[in-house]
C-alpha cells in the first residue's frame, strides 16, 4: 500500500514522543528529512487518523495513560505443533519410512514383492510377473494402493517426502485428516493403474503420482474457492508443471535420473484436478448458503 506525507514540521520540533506512540499502537510509518523539514510517512489509509491523533497528541503519550491494546504475536509453529495437526500427512510419511527400510529401498526384493503393484518372483536374473487378475482373486487388494509407499534411493524418498509434507498438510489443515486419507489413497489407485495401463508388467513405485494429485486438488480447488491453506508458494505450480513437461520429453531419463513413471504423474494431476473442481464447486455452494 502506497505511503503518503501526512506532516511536514521543522526539524526543531521533537517528534519521538509522538513517534513512540505509533510505535506502540503498531501504526507502519517512516520520518524522513526533506528539505530541512522532519516528514512523517504513513499508509494512505489511516492518514487521516494519524493526522487526527497527532493534533490531540503532538507530544504522544509519555505517561501512557492511553489504554492501547497489545496485540498478541502469532508463533510460529514449531516441528511438535505441525506433527500435532498433520497426524495422517505424519502417518503416510512414516510408514514410507518403514517401507524403505524394510525393502532397503528397493534392494530387498523378498519384502518388496508383497507391496508392488503386480506379485513377482525372480528365477535366476528374470522376474516372472503374476497377473494382477490372480493376485485380486487372492484378496491381495492392497497392492493397488501400496506402491506409492516403495521408494528406490534415498533421494527419491526424500524428495517425495519433503512435497507430501508440504502439500498433505495443507489439505489435512482445510479438509481434515480423513479426506488426506481418501484423496491420498484415491490418487494412489488411480495413478498406479495409470502407470501399469500403460508401461506394463514393470516394477514402480513412489509417491510422486500421489503429490500431482494433490497439487491439481489444491490447485483447482483454490481457483473456485480461495483459501490461504491452499495458495501455494509463488512459483511452486509452475516448477511442477514444467518438471512433469520435461518429464515427458525423455530428457530427465536421458540425463540420468532413471525411469520416470510418467503415466502416474499424469493420471494423478488429472484426478486431482477432478476432485479439485468437485470440492471447490462444492465448498463455494456451501458458503454462498
Amino acid at each position: 500500500m502506497s505511503k503518503i506525507a501526512v506532516l511536514r514540521l521543522p526539524l526543531a520540533v521533537d517528534l519521538s514522543g509522538f513517534v513512540k506512540l505509533l510505535q506502540r499502537m503498531q501504526v507502519p510509518h517512516r520520518v524522513s528529512e526533506e528539505a530541512g523539514e522532519q516528514v512523517l510517512w504513513v499508509p494512505e489509509n489511516i492518514s487521516h487518523d494519524v493526522r487526527v491523533l497527532y493534533e490531540r497528541y503532538p507530544e504522544g503519550d509519555p505517561e501512557q495513560k492511553l489504554d492501547i491494546p497489545v496485540a498478541q504475536t502469532m508463533r510460529r509453529p514449531n516441528f511438535a505443533d505441525q506433527l500435532r495437526h498433520g497426524k495422517a500427512t505424519a502417518t503416510v510419511l512414516l510408514l514410507s519410512l518403514i517401507v524403505g527400510a524394510l525393502t532397503l529401498l528397493g534392494d530387498n526384493l523378498t519384502t518388496l514383492r508383497w507391496l508392488t503393484f503386480l506379485d513377482f518372483r525372480v528365477v535366476g536374473e528374470y522376474i516372472h510377473f503374476v497377473p494382477l487378475a490372480d493376485s485380486l482373486a487372492a484378496g491381495q487388494w492392497w497392492r493397488l494402493v501400496t506402491p506409492m509407499l516403495i521408494h528406490f534411493g534415498i533421494l527419491h524418498l526424500a524428495m517425495n517426502g519433503m512435497w507430501y509434507w508440504e502439500l498433505g498438510r495443507r489439505i489435512e489443515s482445510r479438509q481434515g485428516s480423513i479426506n488426506l486419507i481418501g484423496l491420498t489413497l484415491l490418487f494412489s489407485l488411480v495413478s498406479n493403474y495409470a502407470q501399469y495401463v500403460f508401461s506394463g508388467p514393470t516394477l514402480f513405485g513412489g509417491l510422486s503420482g500421489v503429490l500431482y494429485g494433490l497439487l491439481g486438488h489444491c490447485w483447482i480447488f483454490q481457483v473456485l474457492s480461495p483459501n490461504s491453506a491452499y495458495r501455494l508458494p509463488r512459483g511452486v505450480l509452475a516448477m511442477m508443471l514444467i518438471w512433469l513437461l520435461l518429464c515427458l520429453s525423455g530428457l530427465v531419463s536421458m540425463i540420468g535420473f532413471g525411469e520416470i513413471a510418467n503415466a502416474a504423474h499424469v493420471g494423478g494431476l488429472l484426478v486431482g484436478c477432478l476432485t479439485g473442481l468437485l470440492g471447490g464447486l462444492y465448498n463455494r455452494r456451501k458458503l454462498a448458503a
